[in-house]
């Protein structure tokens, strides 16, 4: 008899603590990655932690009051979230040698 098995890794199960995401996986494994991987994640408040439903017949996990999602493969391949950059603090001038027209004598 030949049992075909999925080898895509599939969460089962979720749980978020204060440090650390914790996925129980379909095949037995049970995965963690810091909480701090998602910015979003460890500046919310437990409620809002607690607030989760697992998407994609396990392939990832989606937080709708953070608009915060991650992947089963995100987690298993440590790719943790980018902190986006805020607008004008981050903006470098284009030529930080040069005035601008506004600036000239």
């Amino acid at each position: 008899m030949i049992t075909a098995a999925s080898i895509d890794p599939r969460i089962q199960e979720l749980r978020v603590t204060k440090d650390e995401i914790i996925a129980h996986l379909a095949d037995g494994r049970v995965i963690s990655v810091p909480l701090a991987w998602s910015w979003r994640l460890s500046e919310a408040t437990p409620a809002q932690r607690a607030k989760f439903r697992i998407i994609g017949n396990g392939q990832g996990v989606h937080w709708p009051d953070l608009d915060e999602d991650i992947s089963v493969d995100g987690m298993l391949h440590g790719v943790p979230a980018p902190r986006p950059r805020s607008g004008v603090a981050d903006a470098k001038p284009r030529n930080p040698g040069r005035q601008s027209a506004s600036k000239r004598y």
